[in-house]
């Protein structure tokens, strides 16, 4: 049979399975189901039309880029109606400090725990590895100098911003526009009152566009599935010459995901583990075949709302998440690499350079978002900050594709639990908008950024009265498709 032919058949067999997901859905079955039966029949269509889902690829692209376009405004309307909502600096200060704290600790605990296991194991000794004729010079290019990292976490021009999906950029510039409308509003709480409704307005259409995308997620992953098996069972031979560092670090981002962060949200935040991971399921989903963190935040910021998060957490955590801690891509993966490295090329490694490696580890965490191949920039950039060889990693490259999606669940699942953590510690977690406590793991029935306890209303008078509107809101930023990976 041709290749056209087996493309169209792959292509066909696509439509008949999303047709008995659309009658299943007519007839009652959940979202998680669906998504659930749409990962596993994906899987079966890409194994029995390997490498013919040409057809069968675009569809899962395009929901991937539909959801890419509503990212910039999102972040911007959101972070807009989460802080002139709460009305008071110091809490907005509050809740900054610690989701970046949360973030940055469960990358420190990702990091640990790879260089803790793989040492145990001496990942890489007794493997010949022969660099004659790899360059990495491409891959050292791809990493960007310190002084630019720092220079890009600053606005620069507002179009450039949106139009790259540059996440911190556009918190930090809507954070100061906000902020100054809080301090307007404690003056002439009525001059502002139109911006604070346009915002609201804006926000309610914008979660209702991400609400028709999120309904396709069952489809969306059953093709994207479908070609990341595809291609899987195509590089199958190169991923079996380097099982090893694929099965330990994919082992170690699903201990992190569930054991780590189960242990922080039981201990820390006293929540219900298997609410929390039966409620994130299909944005885990999503993540892990997609590689996209553009469409999984949606999802995830759901789920977030329907555990309780009010809305002034989940808008800041969830998109702080793909551009700070990353534990999949800029914790585990590098980690894993650089052991893997000093082990095969037997290069002496101290204790002081171990203490290094998880410095770095943290490091570049805070200025690889919004770059497609993330996960080779991390670990490129802790390899030759270490001084180890980077041709090292021209070599994992092929395996780098299958340890992605591990690492962006990761990512993901991490991101979730440290908003969930945020608001629980800030003992906002299942509040309702007057304060009052709401069912353990559910979300408040009218869930709405003005959920501020009377106590913090009383010192602004003005703008946190006004933006007592109930719509309820999601957020999403950009990593973009394959952030995990170069292709």
């Amino acid at each position: 049979m041709s290749q056209h032919w087996m493309d169209a058949a792959a292509l066909a067999a696509y439509v008949v399975v999303a047709a008995v997901l659309v009658r299943s859905h007519r007839r009652g079955a959940g979202f998680a189901p669906l998504t659930l039966a749409a990962f596993g029949l994906g899987a079966v269509i890409g194994i029995l039309f390997r490498g013919h889902t040409a057809w069968v690829d675009p569809v899962g692209t395009v929901y991937v880029q539909v959801i890419t376009a509503v990212v910039a405004p999102l972040v911007v309307v959101c972070v807009l109606a989460s802080v002139t909502s709460v009305g008071s600096v110091a809490v907005l200060r509050t809740i900054g400090l610690s989701s970046v704290g949360w973030l940055l600790a469960s990358n420190f605990l990702a990091i640990l725990l790879t260089l803790g296991t793989t040492l145990a194991l001496g990942l890489g000794s007794g493997v010949r590895l022969d660099l004659a004729g790899t360059d990495g010079a491409v891959l050292q290019g791809m990493v960007t100098p310190v002084d630019e990292v720092i220079v890009g976490l600053f606005p620069k021009n507002l179009a450039g911003d949106l139009q790259g999906n540059r996440i911190i950029p556009l918190v930090l510039l809507a954070t100061a526009f906000a902020v100054a409308t809080v301090l307007v509003a404690r003056t002439d709480a009525k001059l502002v009152k139109p911006v604070v409704d346009l915002v609201a307005a804006l926000r309610a259409i914008l979660f209702k566009v991400v609400g028709f995308v999120i309904a396709l997620t069952p489809y969306a992953v059953l093709a994207l599935v479908a070609t990341s098996a595809s291609i899987a069972l195509a590089r199958l031979s190169t991923v079996m010459a380097l099982l090893a560092v694929l099965v330990v670090s994919a082992a170690l981002c699903v201990v992190h995901g569930y054991v780590v962060n189960g242990v922080l949200l039981r201990v820390a935040a006293r929540v219900p583990v298997r609410t929390f991971f039966r409620t994130l399921a299909p944005a885990q989903l999503t993540a892990f075949t997609s590689q996209s963190s553009v469409g999984t935040l949606p999802l995830t910021l759901d789920a977030l709302r329907r555990l309780g998060v009010p809305d002034r957490v989940a808008s800041f955590t969830a998109p702080l998440g793909t551009t700070i801690g990353m534990p999949g891509c800029a914790g585990i993966w590098p980690i894993t690499v650089a052991v893997f490295a000093i082990n095969a090329l037997g290069i002496p490694y101290g204790v002081g350079d171990y203490v290094m490696l998880v410095g770095l580890g943290l490091l570049v965490s805070l200025g690889t978002a919004g770059v497609p191949g993330t996960a080779i920039i991390t670990a490129t950039a802790v390899l030759t900050a270490a001084g180890l060889p980077v041709e090292v990693m021209v070599l994992l490259i092929p395996i780098n594709a299958v340890a992605g999606t591990f690492s962006t669940a990761a990512n993901v699942t991490a991101a979730a639990t440290s908003a969930v953590l945020v608001a629980a510690r800030s003992g906002l977690l299942g509040t309702e908008p007057d304060g009052t406590a709401a069912p353990a793991g559910t979300a408040p029935a009218d869930a709405t950024d003005a959920d501020a306890t009377d106590a913090e209303l009383a010192g602004e008078p003005g703008l946190a009265r006004l933006s007592r509107t109930a719509v309820p809101v999601l957020v999403g930023t950009d990593v973009p498709l394959g952030a995990c990976e170069v292709r």
